[in-house]
């Protein structure tokens, strides 16, 4: 930590010549932050692209997980393991899950750096201290933290807001969903400084059983505004305490019990109480922008990111020989035991950026660097001074990751309708890693350099705008691919991603069409195969992609009319793979070849559409049909392996009750999945030999029927 702060320190002092006295004050402060338009992509940029502006994200608000805000973008798939969107969820985009998609905040990583995850729920309500998302589909432009593998999401907090405002919002919701909230800003304070933030609070029961929350998080960022710099510092924390609902509803109990819980229920007379994830995750944010002489601009930024918590559960009839204990000669040796799985990590870094704007060229270089520091460790709390001592870790393994990146981007105007784009990146990963969980005398050190070059063109005439690309990206494997001895090691991925796309504008309607071929060779996926040191993990497989067509119409009837429609037809296949099938009666794997099989939870056709009708401007309602096709649960295209296909009817009402020069009261009502579908939009599956049959476990994560919300917002100006 002193030799960050001490980094920190030196990086002012040798700040960028300064600029001639001019009056960047306006630029500073209005204009989007240099740490963001550095890994954004503008209006004109060659790639597939959803913006969501502030007003849109408060639109859903009302307590839900960010992924349920990005719901009906194209190509999206959400879930949740309780069930209503409140606690742990994910998001898969194009068929890609979450350890794919390179999540930033202000342009800062949030991808856990060893299982590449996006965890929410450890900042929970941040979508309330947001003010635009940019969805970035495919490979996109070159970003900080792990490879884009089917998408980028970043979000932006960082605003200049120069009123002062306050605002409460209280929401409820079904299953004794609650979320309260407290947003507040300063406005600017002599000329200089504005603070904002905001306290929240989010607890529910969940549809599972037992799928509690209990969600707390704050919000605060400061800002000193120069003439021309600008100087931010954002604190932001979550506090979040979970029933674990992680195992799905087996198969054979989902027509009849839905909500099923095994969790905790290794414990004879009643589920245990506190089978439970714990965790707080803070984070620390110094931003620094500055306009610079001419049309260049500088930033950089310095990050900490600490995380601290565990999960614990009962576990029952266990062999103490697994937890390192010694039982011989020991009397009144319990059967059972409860125990906590550790994680207490930090991650900090920097990002930098210098761009040159003019009437031809855009221009922008940037990179950084970072560091991962975890420490894995299991505890069993409560044989303390018994059969185990004080303090005693039957495993304890550390990690430490390192990574170093930087890019150039440009964008050149070659024709009064014609624009170039080149974004050239080198990325280098370290991965350390002493001991696993289950093999903790396992240690594994691996090194990758990767270069990922992206290239494109555009054209824009007055009513069509055209563009085309060609983008590659390597990516690391994840902490859990590594388990395994040096012979089999993972190898890295890749993949090189074209897109072409039109978009059409009239005043009534816009019109989007998006083609892409994303071409992956060595992509890490789950074969059911063991490895040498008795790991289930991710395997290579040469050859697989992922094509499709995604189309976007926004058609205004009238005035009080707008329907919005998007589909993504696509093909996501392997060309070649071995599946491994436990066979406990030989105790050996059996192999069974598979040709051009589908990927796993990548549905070949997802629709979103939204109707809105606005009878003046008090009131507005919105009506939202999703479709998901079927999802086969495994690479096999097993058809007994299967998501079913779900049609989802959403309506929602928004009433501004007072709309004062001082204050605005809105009321918000919400009934989800209104025609009550059962549906589960995530699972998995098992299959193994027992006594010379084949037997498949297919388990389900289902989804809430018909549930409702309401929130009441009262903003004062």
């Amino acid at each position: 930590m002193t030799k960050l702060l001490g980094t920190i320190a030196f990086a002012f002092l040798l700040q960028p010549l300064t600029a001639q006295k001019q009056n960047y004050t306006d630029s500073i402060r209005s204009l989007p932050p240099l740490e963001v338009k550095s890994i954004r992509v503008s209006e004109q940029a060659p790639f597939a692209k959803t913006n969501i502006s502030k007003a849109q994200i408060a639109l859903n608000n009302v307590g839900q997980d960010l992924p349920f805000l990005l719901e009906n973008t194209p190509s999206v798939v959400v879930h949740a393991d309780a069930g209503i969107g409140v606690g742990y969820t994910g998001i898969r985009i194009r068929g890609t899950d979450a350890t794919r998609i390179n999540f930033t905040l202000n342009g800062i990583p949030y991808n856990d750096p060893e299982s590449m995850g996006t965890f929410f729920v450890n900042i929970p309500d941040f979508s309330s201290s947001v003010n635009s998302i940019q969805i970035q589909r495919g490979v996109g432009t070159s970003t900080n933290g792990a490879g884009a593998f089917g998408a980028s999401v970043n979000l932006m907090t960082n605003d200049y807001n120069p009123k002062a405002y306050l605002s409460l919002q209280n929401s409820a919701g079904s299953f004794n969903s609650f979320k309260n909230n407290l947003v507040f800003g300063s406005g600017l304070i002599n000329n200089r400084f504005t603070i904002d933030g905001r306290m929240s609070s989010i607890t529910s029961d969940g549809f599972i059983d037992r799928a509690t929350s209990n969600l707390k998080s704050f919000f605060l960022s400061t800002t000193y505004w120069g003439d021309q710099s600008s100087l931010r510092l954002n604190i932001f924390s979550g506090k979040e305490k979970t029933y674990q609902a992680w195992y799905g509803v087996p198969q054979e109990l989902l027509a009849t019990n839905r909500t099923f819980n095994p969790a905790g229920t290794e414990k004879a007379d009643a589920p245990y109480d506190n089978q439970t994830d714990n965790y707080t995750q803070t984070h620390y944010q110094l931003f620094y922008n500055k306009n610079m002489m001419g049309n260049w601009k500088w930033n950089t930024a310095f990050y900490l990111t600490t995380g601290k918590g565990y999960y614990e559960e009962y576990k029952a009839g266990v062999d103490f020989s697994d937890y390192n204990i010694d039982i011989t000669n020991k009397t009144n040796v319990p059967a059972d035991l409860v125990r906590r799985r550790w994680l207490d990590n930090q991650f900090y870094g920097q990002i930098a950026a210098i761009s040159y704007v003019d009437s031809l060229n855009d221009l922008t270089i940037g990179g950084g660097w970072s560091v991962y520091d975890g420490l894995h460790f299991g505890t069993l709390p409560y044989l303390a001074n018994t059969l185990a001592p004080t303090n005693y870790r039957y495993y304890d393994n550390d990690a430490l990751k390192k990574e170093m990146n930087t890019y150039v981007k440009w964008e050149r105007r070659l024709t009064k309708q014609f624009k170039s784009f080149i974004d050239l990146q080198y990325r280098f990963v370290n991965h350390q890693m002493n001991g696993f969980t289950k093999n903790t005398d396992l240690e594994i050190e691996r090194k990758f350099n990767f270069f990922n070059p992206k290239m494109g063109l555009t054209y824009q005439a007055r009513n069509v705008f055209y563009y085309t690309s060609v983008a590659v990206a390597n990516k690391e494997p994840n902490r859990d691919d590594f388990e395994a001895s040096v012979n089999e090691q993972p190898k890295r991925e890749q993949l090189i991603d074209w897109e072409t796309g039109l978009e059409f504008k009239k005043p009534k309607y816009v019109l989007n069409a998006n083609i892409y071929y994303m071409d992956y060779k060595d992509q890490l996926v789950l074969t059911g195969k063991i490895n040498d040191v008795g790991a289930y993990t991710r395997t290579n497989v040469p050859k697989s992609y992922r094509a499709g067509v995604e189309l976007q119409l926004k058609y205004a009837l009238s005035k009080k009319y707008i329907t919005t429609y998007s589909v993504t037809f696509s093909q996501n296949k392997i060309k070649e793979f071995t599946e491994y099938i436990d066979d406990y009666d030989q105790y050996t794997q059996v192999a069974i070849q598979h040709k051009n099989t589908n990927i796993a939870l990548s549905p070949s056709l997802t629709t979103n559409r939204t109707f809105n009708w606005k009878p003046n401007d008090k009131l507005s309602f919105f009506w939202t049909t999703k479709y998901i096709s079927k999802q086969f649960l495994d690479n096999t295209q097993n058809e007994s392996r299967i998501l079913d296909s779900y049609l989802l009817n959403d309506i929602n009402a928004h009433w501004t009750i007072l709309n004062k020069a001082k204050y605005t009261m809105l009321l918000q009502l919400y009934a989800n999945n209104i025609l009550d579908v059962q549906y589960a939009p995530n699972g998995y599956t098992y299959s193994y030999i027992y006594d010379r049959t084949t037997t498949t476990s297919n388990n389900y994560y289902p989804m809430a029927g018909r549930n409702f919300w309401v929130s009441l917002k009262i903003d004062l100006k």
